[in-house]
């Protein structure tokens, strides 16, 4: 007998999620009153999720990338804490979506136009530059200046370069902890495919995914099953 099947946590799809420890959830009193239905029991202080009803919403979050991608939506990625980013960056390379794996910019969908100007910003001045046509134009003192603002634009927009337009659906990692992106994602419309753990507010989510949020590996797990839905969406 596994340890999953000793706790409860039966089913062809729920192994691997058990064997991730996307079952941890917080404690009883970092709950969000709308996750008291994912909860199975407890376990060393900790509360466990129903890791069933956790899979039927990753296979559902996967019906929805597929037929983003088949539909040609633009999706962004979210999540910049440190469990997530390094597995937020390479999904959103992998994918060539634009991605946010870094501190959230306010604005970038409430305020959409001007943090276009400045994706487009430094989509030029990184152009010039490397054509070394900078050179031509500044003084090296100019050059400086613009060098230092190429650096700060990438820290802040490296992973948007591809967002020609506000995005159709978001992939947010721990919707509390970016609470920012996900109120601007409410106030546009724009659904949101959360993983979240228990601390979270269930109506973040169009699309939730209740998970141990604190955890590379489950992060790593859900948003690889994500990535692999959205390719072969892309194949039609």
């Amino acid at each position: 007998m596994t340890e999953a099947t000793k706790t409860g946590q039966t089913g062809p799809g729920v192994e691997r999620l058990f064997g991730a420890g996307a079952h941890f959830a917080q404690v009883k009193s970092r709950r969000h009153p709308t996750m008291r239905s994912f909860v199975l029991g407890n376990k060393a202080n900790l509360e466990i999720f129903d890791l069933q009803k956790t899979d039927t919403q990753l296979a559902k979050a996967k019906e929805v990338m597929a037929t983003l991608a088949r539909d040609g939506k633009v999706v962004l990625i979210v999540g910049g804490k440190r469990e997530a980013s390094d597995a937020v960056k390479a999904t959103g390379k992998r994918l060539g979506i634009p991605f946010v794996a870094g501190r959230w910019l306010g604005g970038t969908i409430s305020n959409f136009t001007e943090i276009k100007k400045r994706i487009d910003r430094l989509a030029d001045l990184s152009q010039k530059r490397d054509a070394g046509e900078l050179t031509k134009l500044y003084t090296k003192l100019e050059r400086v200046r613009i060098d230092r603002e190429i650096a700060k634009l990438t820290e802040r927009l490296s992973g948007l370069g591809s967002l020609a337009r506000r995005p159709d659906a978001m992939i947010i990692v721990d919707t509390r902890h970016e609470a920012h992106a996900s109120r601007e994602a409410k106030s546009a419309g724009i659904p949101v495919i959360g993983v979240m753990s228990s601390d979270c507010n269930l109506k973040d989510a169009a699309y939730p995914i209740v998970v141990n949020d604190a955890s590379r590996s489950v992060i790593d797990l859900v948003l690889n099953e994500l990535a692999e839905a959205y390719e072969t969406g892309l194949k039609g």
